[in-house]
């Protein structure tokens, strides 16, 4: 399918129309293949790849952001089987983590963020995703943890395609870190990158941190 695409769509300034159709047409045919890949593994093996990408993540935090302590971290609660990491989520707000999750509450509008709790009783959202609710306080990230359907070792995000998280990064000044996470089997070689798609800053998986940009 890759074969589809003319090499020369990986010119990010490019806009020409019949382009973007096209790379719009690859990605819907990626995001099928890679989630068929993930809806194919059995529950211990979602729960195993987890457990691994909360190891992972937790050292890349303690090494590179000494913890994330006072600061604010935006995680995700999990569907379409991403990767569950509710429980680290829970262990840092143990250790002092301000822990925040997205919400959509304006179409096509960047995401908002407020602060969760082990406590928080949480409200379904857009998309039927639980978020907190409308009361919950509403914070800045330092830190955002994107799921990823689909990875590049540029780390470029191949996403659901409704390009919030995009939007959000270009509106959010200072812009925070962004670390995405993926299983590892769904490293693809391009996104064919446009000129709204912005690289994440690193990339864990179940193997570990497999990418980082060293510009910003």
């Amino acid at each position: 399918m890759a074969d589809d695409v003319d090499p020369s769509y990986l010119d990010r300034l490019a806009t020409d129309p019949e382009q973007a159709r096209d790379v719009v047409l690859w990605r819907k045919s990626e995001r099928l293949r890679l989630r068929g890949l993930r809806d194919a593994l059995s529950v211990a093996a979602r729960q195993e790849i987890g457990r691994a990408i909360s190891d992972h993540l937790r050292t890349v935090v303690q090494e590179k952001f000494n913890g994330a302590r006072g600061k604010v971290l935006s995680c995700y609660w999990p569907i379409k089987g991403e990767p569950d990491l509710r429980e680290l989520m829970a262990e840092w707000h143990e250790n002092g983590v301000l822990i925040a999750l997205p919400s959509v509450e304006v179409k096509a509008a960047p995401l908002v963020f407020r602060r969760w709790t082990p406590e928080t009783q949480m409200v379904r959202g857009d998309w039927n995703i639980p978020v907190p609710p409308p009361e919950a306080e509403q914070v800045t990230p330092d830190i955002t943890l994107a799921p990823m359907i689909g990875w590049t070792t540029e780390c470029y995000r191949l996403g659901y395609g409704g390009g919030y998280f995009d939007r959000t990064l270009a509106a959010l000044d200072p812009r925070p870190v962004s670390i995405g996470i993926a299983l590892s089997a769904a490293q693809i070689g391009t996104i064919y990158p446009q000129p709204h798609d912005i690289p994440l800053d690193l990339v864990v998986t179940d193997t570990g941190l497999r990418a980082e940009r060293t510009e910003r």
